[in-house]
Formats: C-alpha cells, structure tokens, sequence
C-alpha cells in the first residue's frame, strides 16, 4: 500500500473512527492518538463558544463537535481560525436538528464576534477622534468594534434563558473593546445601526466619509424630517460613539 493511501487512512480513522482501522497500527494506540486530536479541537471551540455549549447536554455538544471535526475541512491550526470554521460549518455545512436550539446560528455569530473584537489588533491607520472633530474630519468604524443584527436577544441567552420564538422587533449590536481593552457590546436603535452601517461600509471600502455626508443620507432617507432635527441627533449620537471609541478617525 502507498505511503498516501496509508496516511489518508490514518487521517480517515481520526477524524472519524467508523473507518476501517488503518493496517498495522495497534487499535490502542490509535485511540490515543483520536483522543488527543479530537480534544485539542473541542477544546477551541468550547473555549470559543462557551454560551452555545452550556444550552447543549454535554454528550450533544460532543456529538456536534465531532461532527464538525469529522465533515469539515479544516484549514488552519489557529485559535481564532478554527472558531470561524467552526461558524462557518454551522452557517454552511450542519443541517440544523430539531434538539438543536433556533437561536443556534445567532448566537454562534454572536459569540465569534466577541472573540473578534477580543483579538483584533487596533489598524494602524487609524487613531482616536475627540468630540470637536466629529463634524470635520472623516469618521470611521473601529477595527476593534463590529455592527451586527439579530433577531433573537442573543445577549441574554443562558441556561436559564433558552427562547423558542424571537422577539417581536429586530435586535441591533456593536461588539467593541472599551477603553479598558474589554469587550462589551452596545445594544443599539435602528438608526444609529444604520448609520454605523454606512460607516463601516466606507471604512470597508477605504472610502472617506464626514459627518455632512451623513445628514445628506439621512435627510434622504428621512424626508419628512427636518435637516437640522436629524443633524442634532446625529451629533449626539457620533459624541457617545466617540466616547466609546467605536468611532475614529483616520491618521492621514
């Protein structure tokens, strides 16, 4: 047999050991070796997903990581890697049961966004804004903040709080890290979600965007609203992200 053939079933038997044990190899000693790569695995993604794992029973949430460890192709050793591989199973590979919970994707997201936010390193073009530069410089989107929308409240969900039917209103997200390198999240009015939306597309497209550029798209989106209205409201809405740090400027 080629020494492919040999690795393939080894790497077969690994991933998943319905497969025929590889020639040669003491069943013992290949169980080891499942074990110690099936648990590095679950152990990234228990660490990465700690609120979805405690709403399964322990032998669930085992039977989903191995799933995923057996379906999917993992390419990438990383931490922070492995966690989105893990969302992106979920997204594209699992075919969601009935014993799963149907908030099981949001919250998946939810929880990949924390991580994120928790290992971005801030983007050395840009750099912190003052409340007076709010309408004379361009505005951006944090790289250590991320706008997000759900439809269940995924920020309460625990063992305790397991819902079944999401809530009657959209819920709207900004996951950041405050000023003391936490990340904490900011629950979030439709408007201001789409204003920061509008942001962070022209921080995506490295694209400049002020403030005035904001209340033109307002006052057209809002037309039965005064100009000056929606320009007050803006201010006081940019000054609370700026405070936050979930706005900045660029350095140049």
């Amino acid at each position: 047999m080629e020494f492919k053939q040999v690795q393939q079933g080894f790497m077969d038997y690994i991933r998943d050991p319905s497969h025929p044990l590889p020639e040669g190899i003491e069943p013992r000693r290949m169980t080891i070796y499942r074990e110690l790569f099936f648990n590095n695995v679950n152990g990234f993604v228990s660490s990465a997903f700690p609120v979805l794992k405690s709403v399964y029973a322990e032998q669930d949430w085992l039977a989903l990581v191995q799933t995923f460890f057996a379906q999917h192709d993992c390419q990438t050793p990383i931490f922070v890697e492995i966690a989105g591989e893990f969302l992106v199973f979920l997204q594209q590979e699992y075919q969601v049961k009935d014993s799963d919970p149907a908030f099981l994707l949001e919250l998946a997201h939810y929880e990949w966004l924390e991580l994120i936010v928790a290992t971005v390193q801030d983007a050395k073009t840009q750099t912190l804004m003052t409340i007076n530069d709010i309408t004379q410089v361009p505005l951006q989107l944090s790289a250590c903040a991320k706008v997000a929308q759900y439809q269940f409240d995924v920020q309460h969900i625990s063992i305790e709080y397991q819902p079944i039917e999401p809530p009657a209103t959209p819920q709207f997200f900004c996951v950041y890290r405050d000023t003391q390198d936490e990340v904490a999240f900011l629950q979030l009015n439709p408007l201001t979600a789409q204003v920061l939306a509008l942001i962070d597309q022209y921080t995506q497209q490295q694209q400049r965007l002020y403030f005035d550029d904001i209340v033109s798209w307002l006052t057209q989106l809002y037309p039965t609203m005064q100009s000056d209205v929606l320009s007050q409201g803006c201010v006081q809405m940019l000054t609370q992200m700026v405070e936050k740090n979930i706005i900045v400027k660029p350095l140049s």
